[in-house]
C-alpha cells in the first residue's frame, strides 16, 4: 500500500548513505538521560521509531563543550560511547539510520547542575533577550578550543557507530550567533564581513569532517528564518547555505525555523496546533532550488498525506515528523499499509513533549502517554485471567482505560451518560485555535473500536447496574463538573461561568471580566473569544501571568494576541465579589482591593469538581474498583490519559 505515497515511501541517497524513505525524527530533547549519558530508556524511545518505520532519527543536541548548558548528552566525553553505540545497535536493525547532533547554546547557557548562573560564551558582549544573559565574548583561544571539541564529538559519534552527524546552526544557538551581525560586532577575523562571521561555522564544519571521516554523514540544521525582530532573515541565510553548498564539505542541510533569542521567534521552534500544517515547507522549497544537496524540512508535519506534498511538490527531500511518531510510534508502518484511520495524529498541544523538556521532565504524548515510558508500558501483555471490564464515563480517562483493559484481553463496556465521547475535550476544541484538541477524541475513539470495546451512550453506569452484571473490574472515570462557588453579589451581577460561554448557552455583554483562577488556556480563550467578537475584555488571573501554568511558547503567544485585540490583563488577583455594575478584586500578596467598574457580565473560569457519586456509591462493591482521571482530582488531559492506561493495565 504503499504507493499511497510514493514519493514519501521511496529512498534517498545523503553522502556515503542510502535512508529507505523519507521521514525522519528531528533531533529533540527527550530528558531521558542517565547523568550525561544515553539512559535504556532513550534506547527504549527511538528503538519504537524505528521499529515503527522511521528512515532517519537524529538524536537529540548533545553538549560538544563543557560549557554549555546541562542536560545534554556529553558528547565531549569518551563516556558518552556506550551510550550511542546502544542506540545503533537498536535503531539500524530495523532498517533506520542514526545520526547524532552536536549542539553550543553559547550566549543562551542560562543554568548549571547546582542552580548557579554560568558563564554564557558568545561571539560578542551584548546582552540576550530571552535568557536575560551578559555572555563573555569569546576569545580566539576560546574559539579554537570550542572547534576542537566540535570535532572531537564528532569522532565520538562515528566512533559509536552512527552512521551521520548533524551541526546544530539553527536557533540561534552559537554558530547562529556567529553569523548574525546583530549578534556578532566583533572586530577580527571573525566579525564584520560576511566571510568573517562564517569562520567560525566553516572551522567547524571542517573539524567535523576531518574527524567523523569520509563514510560519516555530515550535516547542518540552520533556520531559514529566525522570526525574531534581530534574528536571522531568509536572504541572508541562503546566501549563507550557498557558499557552504560550494564549499563541498556538508552532505545536506536541514531547515528549520524560529530561534531561542527571543519569545516571538521561540514559538516557530516547536510550532503549537494554531499553525498550519507543513507552514516551514515554503521556506525549504527556495533553498532546494538554489543548493546543491538534500534538504531537510520540519515544522508541523503532522500527517503523511502533508509529508508526500512536500517531497511530490520538490520543496524538500526528506519529512521531520518528530511530534507525529512522539503521537504514533508506528505512524511511518501505519502510513506505508494504508492505514491511515489508525494514526494516532499529533494535535500539536506541546504539553507533554516539548513542554516536559521545558521543565527538565522526561518527554512523553498526552495522547500516548507510553512514550517516554517504552520499557514499562510500550509492550501491552495480555491479562492471565480475562473477564469483564465496566467504564464509567467516555471522557480521556475511560476512553483510554478501556482500550487498554480491551488490547489486554478483556470483555470492556464504556458507559457514557452524553450522547457523545470527550468529555471536556468537547468543551477545550471550542477555544480559539484549539479545533485540532478534538483530536484526541477521535483518536481515543479510533483506539477503543480497534480493541474491540462496546460503547454504549445516553447510559449512566449504576450500582444496581454492576451488582446485575457482576462485572470482575470496574474502571471510574466520571470526570468533573464546573466549578461554581457561591460568589458575593451573585444576586445582582450577571454571573456567567467558562462552560455556558464555550457551550454558547449565555448571552455575554459588551464589558466583560474573566475571572480566572487556573491560569491556564482556559482563561486566555475565553479572553481571546470574546475580545474577537467585540467586546471589552478584562483578564484578571490569580497568578503571576497569564498561562502561567501552561507551556511558556504556547502562552507567551497567546498573550501576544490578545495584547493586539486590546485586552486588559490584571495578574496576581483572586475574585472577591460582584454586583451589578462592578468587580471586586483582592490583590494575592498585598489583600488591597481592585476594583473593575463599568462591567455588564462576570465569567468565571475557577476550575472544576470532582465528580464522586459513583466511587461513593461502589465504596463497599467486592468487586476491583479503579479510579482515573478528574474524578480522582480535577487536572488536564495528561494526568486522565496516563491514568487511564495504568487502570486498563491494572483491570
Amino acid at each position: 500500500m504503499a504507493s499511497s505515497f510514493p514519493n514519501l515511501f521511496s529512498p534517498l541517497k545523503v553522502g556515503p548513505i542510502e535512508i529507505k524513505n523519507r521521514i525522519f525524527s528531528t533531533g529533540h530533547m527527550t530528558m531521558l538521560l542517565n547523568g550525561g549519558e544515553p539512559s535504556d530508556d532513550m534506547v527504549a524511545y527511538h528503538q519504537a521509531r524505528a521499529a515503527g518505520g522511521a528512515g532517519l532519527i537524529i538524536t537529540e543536541a548533545s553538549a560538544v563543550h563543557p560549557a554549555t548548558a546541562p542536560w545534554h548528552i556529553y558528547s565531549f566525553s569518551d563516556d558518552c560511547i556506550p551510550g550511542y553505540r546502544k542506540i545503533a545497535d537498536a535503531v539500524q536493525p530495523h532498517g533506520c539510520m542514526v545520526f547524532g547532533q552536536l549542539g553550543h547554546g553559547g550566549a543562551h547557557n542560562y543554568t548549571t547542575l547546582d542552580g548557579t548562573r554560568p558563564i554564557a560564551y558568545g561571539p560578542s558582549a551584548l546582552p540576550r533577550e530571552w535568557s536575560h544573559n551578559m555572555p563573555r565574548a569569546m576569545t580566539r583561544a576560546e574559539i579554537a578550543d570550542v572547534v576542537e571539541h566540535y570535532g572531537a564529538a564528532a569522532g565520538r559519534m562515528a566512533k559509536a557507530g552512527l552512521n551521520g552527524v548533524e551541526i546544530l546552526a539553527s536557533h540561534n544557538l552559537l554558530p547562529a550567533q556567529f553569523l548574525n551581525p546583530a549578534s556578532n560586532v566583533r572586530t577580527d577575523e571573525y566579525g564584520g564581513s560576511p566571510e568573517n562571521r562564517m569562520r567560525f561555522l566553516r572551522e567547524v564544519i571542517a573539524s567535523v569532517r576531518a574527524n567523523a571521516g569520509d563514510d560519516v554523514v555530515v550535516g547542518m540544521r540552520i533556520s531559514a528564518d529566525e522570526k525574531q525582530h534581530d534574528g536571522l532573515t531568509p536572504d541572508l541565510v541562503l546566501e549563507i547555505c550557498k557558499a557552504l553548498d560550494g564549499d563541498g564539505v556538508l552532505d545536506y542541510f536541514n531547515v528549520a525555523a524560529g530561534s531561542m533569542s527571543g519569545v516571538s521567534g521561540l514559538i516557530h521552534v516547536v510550532p503549537p496546533m494554531n499553525y498550519e500544517g507543513g507552514y516551514t515547507a515554503p521556506l525549504a522549497a527556495v533553498f532546494r532550488t538554489q543548493l546543491s544537496k538534500p534538504i531537510f524540512v520540519a515544522g508541523r508535519i503532522n500527517q503523511p498525506q502533508i509529508a508526500e506534498t512536500v517531497i511530490e511538490s520538490g520543496q524538500a527531500d526528506m519529512c521531520g515528523m518528530t511530534r507525529a511518531m512522539i503521537a504514533d510510534p508506528e505512524m511511518a508502518n501505519k502510513a506505508s499499509a494504508g492505514r491511515l484511520d489508525d494514526i494516532r495524529a499529533c494535535i500539536g498541544c506541546n504539553q507533554a513533549c516539548i513542554g516536559h523538556a521545558i521543565e527538565g521532565f522526561p518527554i512523553s504524548c498526552i495522547q500516548h502517554p507510553e512514550t517516554g515510558r517504552e520499557i514499562e508500558f510500550g509492550e501491552r501483555r495480555p491479562t492471565a485471567t480475562p473477564g469483564t471490564v465496566y467504564v464509567a464515563g467516555g471522557g480521556p480517562a475511560g476512553m483510554k482505560a478501556a482500550a487498554v483493559a480491551a488490547e489486554r484481553g478483556h470483555k470492556v463496556v464504556l458507559f457514557e451518560s452524553t450522547a457523545v465521547l470527550g468529555g471536556q475535550v468537547k468543551l477545550a476544541q471550542m477555544l480559539p485555535g484549539r479545533t485540532e484538541f478534538g483530536g484526541l477524541v477521535t483518536n481515543l475513539a479510533r483506539e477503543m473500536e480497534l480493541a474491540g470495546v462496546e460503547v454504549r451512550l445516553n447510559t449512566e453506569l449504576t450500582r444496581a447496574m454492576i451488582e446485575d452484571d457482576a462485572p470482575h473490574a470496574v474502571i471510574v472515570a466520571t470526570g468533573a463538573t464546573v466549578n461554581r462557588p457561591a460568589i458575593e453579589g451573585d444576586g445582582e451581577a450577571h454571573i456567567v461561568d467558562s462552560w455556558q460561554v464555550l457551550g454558547d448557552e449565555v448571552n455575554v455583554g459588551q464589558r466583560v471580566v474573566i475571572a480566572d483562577w487556573r491560569s491556564d488556556w482556559v482563561g486566555l480563550g475565553l479572553a481571546e473569544k470574546l475580545a474577537a467578537a467585540g467586546c471589552w475584555v478584562r483578564l484578571a488571573v490569580n497568578g503571576t501571568m497569564a498561562g502561567e501554568t501552561i507551556v511558556g511558547s504556547v502562552r507567551d503567544r497567546w498573550v501576544g494576541d490578545l495584547q493586539k485585540l486590546g485586552v486588559e490583563i490584571i495578574p496576581y488577583v483572586r475574585l472577591y465579589g460582584a454586583d451589578a455594575d462592578n468587580v471586586y478584586l483582592q490583590h494575592t500578596v498585598n489583600d488591597e482591593a481592585i476594583v473593575c467598574e463599568d462591567v455588564d457580565t462576570l465569567v468565571t473560569a475557577l476550575g472544576q469538581q470532582a465528580e464522586t457519586g459513583l466511587e461513593a456509591e461502589l465504596e463497599d462493591w467486592d468487586g476491583k474498583v479503579l479510579l482515573a482521571g478528574d474524578c480522582l482530582a480535577p487536572r488536564t488531559c495528561e494526568e486522565a490519559v496516563l491514568e487511564g492506561l495504568k487502570a486498563g493495565v491494572a483491570a
